[in-house]
C-alpha cells in the first residue's frame, strides 16, 4: 500500500504529520505561524491559522501543477486589406473565449496570486485535430460560428487561431495564504473540513471543502482541482441555525454541528452539485448533552457530545445519509476524525494522546478496541537507554529492583483501552507493592504524590502504600454501568480484560510501567494518583525532569498533547502493518545483556568443535553412502499417476460440457529426465474412450475467463494452429489451482526449464490480465527458417497486470488495470504457483481494481417520451456494449471468482463522445454513433452504469508509488549493453509524459520522475534503442522527441508527425531502426526512410489490418496481437503473430507466422537481444507452418473459437 500521511496539531499550534511507514511525527517546518486545526486529502492539506485565514499546502509531485491559459484570433477578409482584425460589428471579439461571447485580451491574463509563475511567454496552437496547421496555425471557415478546417478555401471569409500560455503552482510544500476575495469577504473562518474526491473522476484531483465562520455561517470553495489547487472563490451556504462545526466525507456525505448541539445532513450533494441542495435535520444521541463534533467518512458517522462521549451512527450510506440510530462507543474523545476506508482516529480527553480505533473493517465499520499512537516527535531524544533506567532505578531505590510481577496485558504492548464499563483490574495492588521497596528507602526530598504521572513502581508503592489493600480493591470495582438501548453490549471476556498498558517511552523490557484508565465517569474517584492521572507515562527521565525543572511542565520529555488530527490521507485498512504502537526497544543494551549471560569461548574452543563435527559428517557419510556403492539400483525409472474428475469441453457439435476422468501420469528416467502423458477418458454412445497429450508437447496452460466455473485450457502446438484448446473445468477453484501448479511444473520439468525468466524473455498478458512469459530460442528470428511460434513453450508468473514491457537487461515494468506501476523484482511463480513452482523470496502481495460496465437502452415513443420498452428488433433494455448479451444489474457477476465487488453501481459520464447531465447518450438507432446531446433525429439513448470489482494475489512484483500510468516504455538495449542508467519513459493516467531517473538493473524501480512538457495530453510513447522517442497524442497525432541523449535524458523540443491519411494513432513502437503505429482501426503501419540524420522519416506505409498492439524488438523483429485469425472453427481475436522475413535489407518483412490465442491482448518483444544464426540454404516452400498467411480481412463477429472469452 502507498506510503500516506497522517496530521495533527498539537496544542501549541504547530503542525506534524506521520508517515504509515514511519515511526516519529515530522514538524512542518515551513509554517510561519500557529494552527488551530488542518484537513488532509491525499494531494494537499488545508489548514486554518491564528490569523483565522485560509492556507493551503500542496504537496510536491514529480508531476507540476501547470494550468493552460487560452484565447483565440479572430480576423475577417475584406476586399482591400485581405484578412485584418478589422471585424463586422455583429462579429465575435478580436480576441475571444472559443463561444466568441467573452473579450479575452492576450494582457488581460493576470496570476491568481502569488502562488502561481508564468512559464514562458504566449505562443501558437499549430495543431488541429491531430493534423499540423499551416499558415501559422490560422484555421478557415465561412463565417462565425462555423467549421473550422486547416486549409483555406476560395469562401473562407473568417479565421482564427489558437493562443496559448501556461502558468505553474510553484508554493509546493509550504503553506501558503488562500487570497481573499475582491467582494464581500467572509467572516473569519474556525473549522474546515474537505473531502469529495470521489463524487466525480472529472475534473481530476476535484474536492469539496467546506468552512464555517465565527458567525455560524457555512462557505463553500468554488472550483479546486488539479490544475486550481487553490479554487476560484467562496460562496455562502443558507442554513437553518449557527453551525460550530462540519465535516465532509470522500463521497456525498456532510454532517454539521449546530450550536443548540444538533446535526444537520446536507443532501442532493452529486456530480452536478457538489454543494447539495437542501439540508436535514438530526437529533443529538444524547438528550442530556448536546453535540460538538462530528465527522463522517464514505459510509460512516461518528460524533462527541458535550459529556466527550463518543457516538457511531449506524445505517449510513449514500442512499440514506441520515442513518438510523445512534450507538454508544467506550472511549472518552475531544475529537475524532474518519480517514481513507473509514479508519478512526480520535483525541483522548484524558490525556490528549492520539488514539487509533483497530478492528473497523467493511463488515465491522464501528471498530473493537482503541489504541494509542505511541511514537516520538521530531528531535526528541530517547527515552529509553538502559543507562538512564539504571540511573533512574538508583535514584529511587538505591538499587536496581527485579521487575514487578504483571499481568499478560501489562508485557504485551499491543494492549489499549479495551471496550466495557469500569475499570478493572486483575493485577492486586498489594502486588504492585511487595514488588517494590520501603517508601524509605525514597531521598528526603522527593516530592510527595501530587506528580502528574504514574512511572515507577518504587512512587506506586510510595503513593499506594498509606493504603490498605482491601480497601483498595474494594474501591476499584465499579457500580453495575447502565447501558442504553442501542449501546452495543461488550462480551463477557471484554468486561473482564486487563486495562494496562506499558508506558509508550519505555526502555528495556526489564522495567515494567502500568497504568489504569478509566472508561467510564461512573466509577468513584480513587484519590491515589495511580487512578487520578491514567493514560500514558512518561519515562523515568522525565520524571527527573519533573523534580528538578518543575516550572516547566511541557518539556520535549513530555508526552506530545493534541488538540487536532486529520486523517483524509492516511491510506490504511484492517490489514496495513503501522508501527506506530511498540515502544523503542535498547537494541544495543539488550545485546549487552545477552552477550553478559552468554559463556566466554575462545579461539581454540571454537576450532576444536568445528574439526570434531567435520569427522563426525566424514563418518556418517561414510557409513550411509559409501559403504552401499556397489549395490546396483533397485528401480531405474519411477511411475506416479494421479487422477481426478473434470468436466471437457467436447471437439464436436453441440459443444457441450461432459463429465470425464482426467489422469496425469509423470514417470521418470536413470538419467533424471521426467515427462508425463495427460489422459481425458470420456464415455461416446456408451463406449470407453480416451484423449491424450504428452506434457512435453503442451506449449501453455491457461485460466479461462468465466463467471461460473473453474476453467483452464491446454494447448499444444497442432491445437494453436486449430485455435481450439483442450478446455477443462474443475469442481472448485482450489482444485483448478491444484492442477494448474502440478501440470505446469510437469511441463516444466520436461523441458528443463526452472527458475526465475532470463533476462531475453518474451513476456506477454492475456484479456484476463494473467502473466505470460517464453524462453526465446536463437532460431526464434532466424532467416529463413525461424521456429515456428506455435512451438513456443509459456509458463505463467504470478500476478496482475493490463500491459507489461521489459528490455535485455532484465528490467520488467507492468501496469495494471487501476493504472498501478509494479517494476518485476527477479523472482518467479507467486498466485496459485506455489512450493517447487514458486521462489521464497521477492513474492509480494498485489491488488488490482478494474470496472464492470453494462447499458442502459431505452426507445423514444411520442406518447411518453424514452423509455425502456423497446422494440421487438432492438437490443435488451439492460445490455453489454453489443447489446447482445442481457446484463441488468442483479444479474451481472464479477469477470471471475477471484474478483470481488468493492463498490455499488453508478452512472459512467467518462464514456467517449461525452454525455449529458444524466449521464445519457443519444443516437437515431441501435447501433449507431452516439453523442451527448438530443437532437431531433435521436429516437433511442443509452447510458454506461460501472461497478468496481478487485482482486487479490502474489508475484515476483513491486508498487512503484504514487503517480498511476497508462503506457510504459523502456530502451531497448542490445545483448551486450554497457548502458548502465536505462532511459524509461512513461504516460501518466492523466496524459502527462514522464521520464524516469535512476532505473538501473540494481534499482529497476529507479529513483524519481522527470516531467517533460506536452501542449496536449498523450496516450503512448515508446523510445527506441539509439533513444530515439516517439509518442501518441490522444487526438491521434504522432510526435518525435528530438535531442535525447545519456546527458539530456527528457530532450528538448517536440516535432509534429502528420498521421496516416484520414487515421488516427493509438500506439507506436520503436525498435533499432523501425517504426511501427496502430491507428484506431487496426491498422498496422510503417514508418519510412527513418535514418540517423533523418529521425521523423518520410511517410507511412500500410502493412496489415486488424492488429491490436504492435512491439518492435531491439533487433527491429516485430510482433503484434491479431484479430480475427482463422481457426479450424472460426475467427480468433488475440492472437500472438510473428512478422516473418524481417531484415535489414527488408525491415518491413513478408509474412505472418501465427503463435498462442485467441485471448491475449498485449506482447513485448523488447528483451530479447539475441543474434539470430544465418542460412544460406533456398527456403522451402511447404513449411511446418503456415508462412503465407495473414489476418483476415473479414469483419464476421463470430470468436466462439476464442478460449479467453474476449
Amino acid at each position: 500500500m502507498p506510503i500516506s500521511l497522517l496530521w495533527a496539531v498539537d496544542v501549541h499550534g504547530r503542525v506534524y504529520s506521520l508517515s504509515t511507514a514511519g515511526q516519529q511525527w515530522d514538524q512542518c517546518r515551513n509554517a510561519q505561524m500557529e494552527f488551530k486545526r488542518v484537513t488532509a486529502a491525499q494531494q494537499c492539506c488545508w489548514g486554518i491559522a491564528c490569523d483565522n485565514s485560509i492556507y493551503l499546502n500542496v504537496h510536491a509531485s514529480d508531476l507540476p501543477v501547470r494550468y493552460q491559459e487560452e484565447t483565440y484570433e479572430n480576423q475577417r477578409w475584406n476586399p482591400v486589406d485581405g484578412f485584418s482584425e478589422r471585424l463586422l460589428p455583429s462579429d465575435r471579439w478580436q480576441w475571444s473565449d472559443v463561444s466568441g461571447l467573452q473579450h479575452q485580451p492576450l494582457d488581460g491574463f493576470q496570476l491568481p496570486s502569488s502562488s502561481w509563475e508564468w512559464e514562458g511567454d504566449w505562443f501558437v496552437d499549430e495543431n488541429f485535430e491531430g493534423e499540423p496547421t499551416e499558415r501559422e496555425g490560422w484555421t478557415y471557415a465561412i463565417d462565425f460560428p462555423a467549421n473550422y478546417t486547416k486549409d483555406k478555401k476560395w469562401n473562407s471569409c473568417v479565421r482564427r487561431r489558437h493562443w496559448l500560455r501556461y502558468r505553474r503552482y510553484k508554493a509546493m510544500d509550504m503553506w501558503a495564504k488562500i487570497p481573499s476575495q475582491q467582494t464581500t469577504l467572509p467572516d473569519p473562518f474556525n473549522d474546515i473540513s474537505c473531502g469529495g474526491w470521489d463524487i466525480s473522476e472529472e475534473p481530476r484531483g476535484r474536492l469539496s471543502l467546506w468552512a464555517v465562520s465565527l458567525q455560524g455561517k457555512v462557505w463553500f470553495r468554488e472550483g479546486i482541482y488539479h490544475h486550481n489547487p487553490e479554487g476560484w472563490s467562496w460562496e455562502e451556504v443558507a442554513l437553518p441555525g449557527e453551525v460550530v462545526q462540519i465535516s465532509c466525507g470522500p463521497g456525498d456525505l456532510v454532517w454539521a454541528v449546530l450550536w443548540e448541539g444538533q446535526f444537520i445532513v446536507r443532501e442532493g450533494i452529486g456530480r452536478d452539485c457538489p454543494k447539495g441542495s437542501s439540508w436535514t435535520m438530526v437529533d443529538s444521541p444524547s438528550p442530556d448533552a448536546g453535540a460538538i463534533h462530528v465527522t463522517v467518512g464514505a459510509n460512516v458517522v461518528w460524533a462527541v457530545t458535550k459529556d466527550n462521549k463518543v457516538w457511531f451512527r449506524r445505517g449510513v450510506n449514500s442512499h440514506n445519509p441520515c442513518g438510523s440510530g445512534w450507538i454508544h462507543m467506550v472511549g472518552e474523545m475531544l475529537m475524532v476524525n474518519v480517514g481513507l476506508n473509514d479508519q478512526v482516529w480520535g483525541i483522548s480527553s484524558e490525556d490528549r494522546a492520539v488514539y487509533f480505533r483497530q478492528g473497523v473493517t467493511p463488515s465491522e465499520l464501528s471498530g473493537k478496541t482503541w489504541k494509542t499512537i505511541s511514537v516520538p516527535r521530531e528531535g526528541e531524544r530517547s527515552h529509553s537507554s538502559a543507562s538512564s533506567l539504571q540511573s533512574a532505578g538508583c535514584f529511587f531505590t538505591g538499587e536496581v529492583r527485579a521487575p514487578s510481577v504483571t499481568s499478560e496485558a501489562e508485557s504485551d504492548p499491543d494492549r489499549a483501552l479495551t471496550e466495557g464499563p469500569g475499570l478493572v483490574c486483575s493485577v492486586a495492588p498489594e502486588s504492585l507493592v511487595d514488588a517494590t521497596t520501603n517508601p524509605s528507602d525514597l531521598p528526603l526530598d522527593t516530592p510527595k504524590p501530587r506528580i502528574p504521572k504514574v512511572t515507577s513502581d518504587s512512587f506506586i508503592s510510595e503513593l499506594v502504600s498509606d493504603r490498605e489493600p482491601g480497601k483498595i480493591s474494594k474501591e476499584a470495582q465499579p457500580p453495575p454501568a447502565s447501558v442504553p438501548e442501542e449501546e452495543a453490549v461488550p462480551s463477557e471476556e471484554s468486561l473482564t480484560e486487563v486495562v494496562l498498558s506499558p508506558s509508550p517511552h519505555s526502555g528495556a523490557p526489564s522495567s515494567q510501567w502500568s497504568n489504569v484508565d478509566l472508561e467510564e465517569g461512573q466509577a468513584p474517584q480513587i484519590q491515589s494518583s495511580l487512578v487520578a492521572e491514567s493514560a500514558d507515562t512518561c519515562s523515568l527521565s522525565s520524571v527527573v525532569t519533573y523534580t528538578l525543572a518543575m516550572e516547566d511542565p511541557y518539556t520535549n520529555d513530555e508526552h506530545p498533547l493534541w488538540a487536532w488530527v486529520s486523517a483524509g490521507a492516511c491510506n490504511v485498512d484492517c490489514h496495513s502493518q503501522l508501527n506506530w504502537f511498540n515502544c523503542s526497544l535498547n537494541t544495543s543494551s539488550l545485546l549487552q545483556s545477552v552477550q553478559s549471560m552468554s559463556l566466554s569461548v575462545t579461539p581454540a574452543q571454537t576450532a576444536a568443535w568445528r574439526k570434531q563435527i567435520f569427522e563426525q559428517l566424514n563418518e556418517r557419510t561414510k557409513r550411509e553412502i559409501d559403504n552401499f556403492r556397489h549395490y546396483e539400483q533397485a528401480v531405474e525409472q519411477s511411475v506416479w499417476v494421479k487422477k481426478g474428475t473434470m468436466q471437457w469441453w467436447r471437439d464436436w457439435k453441440p459443444h457441450k460440457w461432459i463429465d470425464v476422468q482426467f489422469a496425469l501420469e509423470q514417470f521418470s528416467g536413470p538419467d533424471g529426465n521426467k515427462d508425463g502423458i495427460l489422459f481425458i477418458y470420456y464415455n461416446l454412445y456408451e463406449e470407453k474412450k480416451y484423449l491424450h497429450a504428452f506434457i512435453n508437447e503442451v506449449t501453455i496452460l491457461v485460466p479461462v475467463l468465466n463467471d461460473s466455473k473453474h476453467t483452464f485450457a491446454v494447448y499444444t502446438p497442432e491445437r494453436t494452429k486449430q485455435r481450439w484448446p483442450i478446455r477443462l473445468a474443475a469442481a472448485t477453484e482450489l482444485e483448478m489451482h491444484d492442477w494448474l501448479a502440478l501440470l505446469s511444473v510437469s511441463c516444466c520439468d520436461s523441458r528443463g526449464i526452472h527458475g526465475a525468466p532470463s533476462k531475453q524473455a518474451i513476456w506477454s498478458i492475456t484479456c484476463k490480465g494473467d502473466i505470460f512469459m517464453s524462453e526465446p530460442s536463437p532460431a526464434l528470428e532466424a532467416v529463413p527458417y525461424p521456429t515456428p511460434c506455435d512451438q513456443m513453450f509459456w509458463r505463467q508468473v504470478g500476478g496482475h497486470l493490463r500491459t507489461v514491457e521489459c528490455n535485455s537487461v532484465g528490467i520488467v515494468w507492468g501496469i495494471g488495470y487501476d493504472h498501478t506501476a509494479w517494476a518485476y523484482t527477479g523472482g518467479y511463480g507467486g498466485g496459485f504457483l506455489q512450493g517447487l513452482a514458486s521462489s521464497t523470496d521477492n513474492i509480494y502481495t498485489q491488488t488490482d481494481v478494474k470496472s464492470v460496465f453494462i447499458y442502459e437502452n431505452q426507445r423514444w415513443n411520442p406518447v411518453t417520451g424514452y423509455t425502456s420498452r423497446g422494440l421487438p428488433t432492438d437490443r435488451y433494455m439492460w445490455s453489454d456494449a453489443s447489446g447482445l448479451h442481457e446484463c441488468t444489474k442483479t444479474n451481472t457477476k464479477p469477470p471471475s471468482p477471484q474478483w470481488t465487488w468493492v463498490s455499488d453501481w453508478a452512472i459512467d459520464y467518462s464514456v467517449s463522445g461525452g454525455t449529458d447531465k444524466e449521464g445519457w447518450q443519444y443516437a437515431a438507432d441501435f447501433p449507431a454513433s452516439y453523442h451527448g446531446y438530443k437532437t431531433m433525429k435521436d429516437f433511442v439513448r443509452r447510458r454506461r452504469w460501472a461497478r468496481k470489482c478487485k482482486l487479490t494475489t502474489t508475484g515476483p512484483w513491486q508498487e512503484i508509488p504514487p503517480i498511476p500510468l497508462s503506457d510504459v516504455s523502456i530502451l531497448p538495449c542490445a545483448a551486450q549493453s554497457s548502458v548502465e542508467v536505462v532511459p524509461l519513459w512513461a504516460i501518466s493516467n492523466k496524459g502527462d509524459v514522464l521520464c524516469r531517473l535512476g532505473v538501473t538493473a540494481l534499482t529497476p524501480a529507479g529513483s524519481s520522475w522527470l516531467h517533460v512538457g506536452t501542449d496536449q495530453p498523450f496516450k503512448s510513447v515508446s523510445i527506441g534503442a539509439v533513444s530515439q522517442v516517439w509518442a501518441i497524442a490522444r487526438d491521434g497525432s504522432a510526435f518525435y522527441r528530438g535531442a535525447v541523449s545519456s546527458e539530456n535524458p527528457a530532450g528538448d523540443s517536440w516535432y509534429h508527425i502528420p498521421s496516416p491519411a484520414k487515421q488516427k494513432l493509438k500506439q507506436v513502437s520503436v525498435g533499432r531502426t523501425s517504426v511501427y503505429a496502430v491507428d484506431e482501426n487496426g491498422n498496422l503501419w510503417y514508418r519510412q526512410s527513418v535514418a540517423p540524420s533523418y529521425p521523423q522519416g518520410s511517410f507511412w506505409e500500410h502493412i496489415s489490418n486488424n492488429v491490436r498492439k504492435v512491439s518492435v524488438g531491439p533487433l527491429d523483429q516485430v510482433w503484434i496481437i491479431a484479430d480475427k485469425v482463422q481457426g479450424s472453427h472460426s475467427l480468433s481475436c488475440g492472437t500472438v503473430c510473428h512478422r516473418l522475413g524481417v531484415q535489414p535489407t527488408e525491415p518491413k518483412g513478408h509474412t505472418w507466422d501465427y503463435g498462442i490465442g485467441g485471448g491475449w491482448d498485449h506482447i513485448t518483444v523488447r528483451g530479447n537481444a539475441m543474434d539470430p544464426p544465418r542460412f544460406r540454404m533456398p527456403p522451402l516452400t511447404n513449411s511446418s507452418f503456415s508462412a503465407n498467411r495473414s489476418p483476415e480481412t473479414v469483419r464476421s463477429t463470430e470468436v466462439n473459437g476464442n478460449a479467453m472469452g474476449c
